[in-house]
């Protein structure tokens, strides 16, 4: 397979759009814009455009599945281009980090967070790269569902555009680079 998957975790739909656990979304559309790919299609249960990131060609992929099934379309996607889990870069929202952090990773576990447990459960490994984008501000509340599937505040803006933007970045450097100058460069509190 001569493209690599970036594959931004999210639900679909405009009651979705700008939710925190949308982030994944908002950083492919980001990329998207960035390198003018145009307005994409949907297939395959995934809206998805051929865009050039870190010097490589990409399909940017956002699964329309719905964040616990995004595996399938991955998989269906794979499978149609005769790829590999290792051809997949996940980018995904982090509760677990605070608003401003990015967190990229080899591979690993899913952490619990549903898109990525339904990845790694689907293609069958979690030996992939992941770019983890921190969407925590505070305590989290006792109902994290309704807190990942809430907007970001309007005093927020700002900022989740900036952390959105530098994980765009990240994706670009894990492509240029490599994970590890990637994971160098950009996990931990971003400075802006």
């Amino acid at each position: 397979m001569d493209v690599r998957l970036v594959v931004g975790l999210g639900n679909p739909g405009e009651r979705y759009r700008r939710t925190r656990h949308n982030a994944g979304f908002m950083v492919v559309d980001a990329l998207a814009a960035r390198s003018g790919a145009g307005h994409g299609r949907e297939e395959a249960d995934a809206w998805q455009v051929d865009a050039r990131v870190g010097g490589e060609d990409v399909l940017l992929v956002k699964p329309l599945t719905f964040m616990n099934r995004s595996g399938l379309a991955v998989d269906a996607l794979l499978a149609a281009r005769g790829g590999s889990p290792a051809d997949v870069v996940a980018v995904l929202d982090d509760a677990a980090l605070e608003l401003g952090e990015l967190r990229i990773r080899p591979r690993g576990s899913h952490g619990g967070h549903n898109g990525l447990r339904s990845l790694i459960e689907t293609m069958g490994t979690d030996d992939f790269p992941r770019v983890r984008v921190g969407i925590r501000k505070g305590e989290l509340p006792d109902d994290l569902a309704g807190y990942v599937l809430s907007d970001f505040p309007e005093e927020d803006v700002l900022v989740v555009q900036e952390v959105i933007g530098l994980a765009a970045d990240a994706v670009d450097c894990l492509l240029r680079e490599g994970v590890g100058p990637a994971m160098n460069r950009f996990n931990g509190p971003q400075k802006g």
